[in-house]
C-alpha cells in the first residue's frame, strides 16, 4: 500500500497524522510538497517521505490532491502521466469530477471529497462522491483514510456535494459566529473575556456532547431546557421574533449556491 499527498498544508498533515494513529505505516505515504522547510518538517514530524514537485511520485495506490482550488488544473497536469492506475482522492473545493478527469486526460477512477476544518483534530465531518469506476476496494479505502479526521457520508449524486459544503464544510464558520455571538452577550452582562470565553466556548462543548450521547433529537432536547414561563423560553421567543431560524437556513442555502457558482466556474475554464 503506497498513498501519495500532493501537497503538504495543514489538511494534509491533518490526515496524515491522523491516518498513522490509524493503523497505517509512515513507509506507505509520501508526500510531493514544494516548500523544502514543510518538507523536512514533515519528514521529521511524521516520519513520512517527501519529495518536490520535479521529482517522479512513487508508484501509488492512491494519489490524494490537496491543493488549493486555483493551483489544481497545473498541478493534474504535471502528474496525469504518474497516475499508473491509482485512485485519486481530490480535497479541493469546487472543482467537478468532470474537470479534474479531463485535466488527468480523461482520467475515470475519482472520489470528490469535502472536509471541514474541525478534521485539524481529528473531528471532521467530510463528505464524499465517487465515480461510477470507483470500486468497492476504493471505497474502502477512502473510508479508512477519511476514518482518521472523523467521520464521513457518501452521497450519491456530485450536486449534492454543494449541500455537504453547506452544511458542514461551511458550517464551523457559523458555529463560530454563534460563539462570538454567545461571548458578546455575556460581555454585555458584565463579564469579562476570560469568563465570557469559558461561558460561551463550554456552553457549546457540553450542549453538543449531550446531543452526541442522547437519543433525542435536537428539538427535544431544546424543550426539555425551554419551561414554560422561564427564561429560556423568553430568549428562544427572541431568537423566534428575529428569524434566526430562517436566516441560518438562507445562509446555508447561499453557501450552497456559491458552491454551485465555483463548480461553474470551473468548468468555464476548463482548458482542452
Amino acid at each position: 500500500m503506497k498513498i501519495t499527498f500532493i501537497g503538504g498544508g495543514n489538511m494534509a498533515i491533518a490526515m496524515i497524522g491522523g491516518m498513522i494513529k490509524q493503523g497505517f505505516t509512515a513507509a506507505q505515504i509520501h508526500v510531493v510538497e514544494p516548500d523544502a522547510l514543510k518538507r523536512e518538517q514533515l519528514g521529521t514530524s511524521l516520519g513520512v517521505s517527501t519529495s518536490d514537485p520535479e521529482t517522479a511520485i512513487p508508484q501509488s495506490d492512491a494519489i490524494l490532491f490537496a491543493v488549493k482550488p486555483q493551483q489544481l488544473q497545473a498541478v493534474a497536469k504535471s502528474v496525469q502521466k504518474q497516475i499508473n492506475g491509482a485512485l485519486i482522492i481530490s480535497i479541493a473545493a469546487g472543482i467537478r469530477v468532470d474537470t479534474l478527469s479531463q485535466w488527468l486526460n480523461t482520467y475515470p477512477r475519482i472520489v470528490r471529497v469535502m472536509p471541514n476544518t474541525p478534521a485539524l483534530v481529528q473531528a471532521g465531518m467530510s463528505g464524499a462522491y465517487a465515480t461510477s469506476d470507483v470500486n468497492t476496494a476504493d471505497r474502502e479505502l477512502t473510508e479508512r483514510m477519511l476514518a482518521a479526521i472523523g467521520e464521513m457520508v457518501w452521497v450519491e449524486k456530485e450536486s449534492d456535494i454543494d449541500g455537504i459544503t453547506a452544511i458542514s464544510g461551511s458550517g464551523p464558520a457559523y458555529v463560530f459566529y454563534f460563539m462570538e455571538a454567545l461571548q458578546a452577550a455575556a460581555r454585555a452582562q458584565g463579564f469579562g473575556p476570560e469568563i465570557a470565553r469559558k461561558l460561551a466556548y463550554q456552553t457549546f462543548s457540553g450542549a453538543v456532547k449531550l446531543a452526541m450521547q442522547s437519543e433525542d433529537d435536537a428539538a427535544t432536547l431544546r424543550q426539555k431546557v425551554t419551561s414554560k414561563g422561564g427564561t429560556t423560553e423568553r430568549a428562544i421567543n427572541a431568537l423566534e421574533t428575529s428569524q434566526v431560524r430562517t436566516t441560518i437556513i438562507a445562509a446555508a442555502s447561499a453557501a450552497a449556491a456559491r458552491s454551485r457558482e465555483l463548480g461553474e466556474e470551473s468548468t468555464r475554464s476548463l482548458e482542452v
